[in-house]
């Protein structure tokens, strides 16, 4: 008889139209039409057909990304009416190729699907449903290879799980051993209560508990606590963890609990946004990660990075981010100032600044004397005490070629570092003035009597700002690693145009209300002109990022 698998048993699971989160797709603010620049497509409806060819998602489960059929009928027009026909290709919004394909999960909807794959395994290895939860849990929800395990190794993998017939025969119990001594507290009063598991590591019970007190409320941790004996790897199983914890932090540790369904998932992660309670599921690999920027949008309002959880850094891969923000805040880049205004001597490699005018420098360590400008040997100079005109001498040579590479790396640095950082401080000051935004909102309304709906232009063109801003500074950083070649060229005209827009759209934002009314028109504008130029500089990084067209100056992974 052939042997049956997981694949076997299990039916494939198809989300519920009821319970099933809609999917989402990242989108920004209205785009307007295309801008012509040599890094777009000739055509829209040739840059369209492109995308729709164009997946990542190839090995998605049934619970995978693609939404449930929408009912476009209200959209279906005769053939013959171009009109409408047209309309209902804008209404439509397009994928870009920066976007990827997300849900957000509730947690009504995280327990549902909990509770659907218990109920699926339960019915298959004829086990309750808790004592299937522990085994899910025990296998970090991994159905198929719990349901091959067990077909192959039922008693073991019950016996490892702790609902083995052991667990059965002799459940976990505390007892009271003679002359015992805890190795924790050190505690030897002889009626003190004991606890140990298979692997004989015993302890007092208020150690026990602390212990599990700790692991539960300070390191967050539940369903694979460990042993406290030196160098144990056993788990505490979820009966001995029962009779254990304490009853403070039962509810916290249940709520990990179920925590550990999306913790184990590796499409599953959730919003790191402060308390916030949605969990984001999207298909992208960790594999994917250097040539994708999976950036998704919690239903909290919050951007980030389902790589990396950081907030979204479009256009720089995940990668690219890490090594940036270790450069910023590490203390080599002190190092790289000492050396760009301090030098070594040539003989023994001290390192000198240059404290007078004099170019006659004395090393006091070694004694040698050098030319400060040239880096050559004093001797060499004659009498020309305080200029310096001997830049061929040879003795000086390399040291001079070090102190240029030095400098220019530098300044290297320093330029793409300073525009980062405005980008980053100009984003902070308008977030501050986006907080204010309903207060100038109502003003306007109150000073001109537009409707609420009217002054809605300063909320969209607030949102663009902070878009535009984050985008702007991520470019920095992508393009300080980025090798030079032909597409870099129109990379930074991208960056150019869409800097400039933000700027001018920062000017009008921050003009004094009386003045607004008579540029609402030129805002609106501005902003579809800004959303459409950050469109097209990410899905033109997208595009090359997918294809491996950049070239970067460090490694990737």
């Amino acid at each position: 008889t052939r042997k049956r698998k997981a694949s076997d048993l299990l039916s494939p699971e198809v989300p519920s139209k009821k319970q099933s989160p809609l999917i989402h797709v990242g989108t920004d603010l209205p785009a307007t039409p295309r801008t012509p620049t040599p890094s777009t497509m000739d055509s829209e409806e040739e840059y369209n057909s492109s995308q729709a060819s164009d997946g990542f998602m190839e090995d998605q489960d049934s619970d995978g990304f693609m939404g449930e059929d929408q009912d476009d009928s209200d959209f279906d027009m005769e053939a013959d009416d171009v009109g409408f026909e047209s309309q209902d290709k804008d209404i439509k919004p397009t994928k870009q190729a920066y976007e990827v394909d997300f849900k957000v999960y509730s947690p009504q909807d995280i327990q549902a699907h909990q509770n659907k794959q218990i109920n699926e395994v339960s019915s298959i290895l004829g086990q309750p449903s808790e004592a299937t939860a522990i085994l899910l849990r025990y296998m970090r929800w991994n159905k198929e290879r719990l349901i091959d395990k067990y077909m192959e190794q039922t008693e073991e993998i019950l016996e490892d799980a702790g609902l083995g017939e052991t667990a059965a025969t002799h459940p976990p119990r505390l007892e009271k051993v003679k002359d015992f001594v805890c190795d924790i507290c050190c505690n030897d009063e002889p009626d003190m209560k004991t606890f140990a598991m298979k692997c004989g590591h015993r302890f007092c019970v208020d150690c026990y508990r602390q212990y599990l007190q700790t692991k539960v409320k300070s390191e967050g941790e539940a369903a694979r606590i460990r042993c406290p004996g030196d160098g144990c790897n056993r788990i505490v199983d979820s009966k001995s963890l029962d009779l254990l914890m304490p009853s403070e932090i039962n509810d916290r540790y249940h709520e990990l609990l179920n925590r550990t369904y999306v913790d184990d998932k590796e499409n599953l992660r959730w919003c790191p946004a402060p308390n916030c309670v949605y969990a984001v599921q999207c298909g992208v690999k960790d594999r994917e990660l250097t040539r994708i920027v999976p950036t998704v949008h919690c239903d909290c309002g919050h951007y980030f990075c389902f790589g990396c959880s950081l907030n979204d850094h479009q256009p720089a891969p995940c990668a690219l981010v890490k090594k940036w923000l270790k450069k910023c805040e590490d203390d080599s880049e002190t190092a790289n100032w000492i050396s760009a205004n301090t030098k070594e001597c040539p003989r023994c490699h001290s390192t000198i600044e240059k404290n007078g005018g004099c170019n006659h420098m004395t090393c006091r360590k070694c004694r040698h004397e050098f030319c400060w400008m040239c880096m050559g040997v004093w001797s060499e100079h004659g009498t020309s005490w305080y200029n310096c005109n001997r830049f061929e001498e040879k003795s000086g040579h390399e040291a001079r070629d070090a102190q240029a590479k030095s400098r220019q790396s530098l300044e290297r640095y320093l330029h793409y570092y300073n525009r980062y950082a405005n980008h980053e401080q100009s984003a902070k000051l308008d977030k501050d003035i986006y907080l204010k935004t309903e207060k100038k909102m109502t003003q306007l309304q109150n000073s001109t009597g537009m409707s609420w709906i009217e002054v809605q232009f300063l909320d969209s063109a607030s949102q663009a700002l902070q878009q535009c801003r984050q985008t702007l500074k991520w470019t920095y950083a992508f393009a300080y690693y980025l090798a030079r070649n032909n597409l870099t060229e129109i990379f930074e005209d991208n960056q150019k145009d869409l800097e400039m827009a933000v700027e001018n759209l920062s000017e009008m934002f921050e003009k004094p209300v009386d003045q607004l009314q008579g540029l609402k028109v030129e805002m609106m504008d501005k902003t579809a002109y800004c959303t459409k130029r950050r469109i097209i500089l990410l899905n033109d990084t997208a595009e090359n990022l997918k294809a491996g067209n950049w070239q970067f100056n460090v490694p990737l992974s």
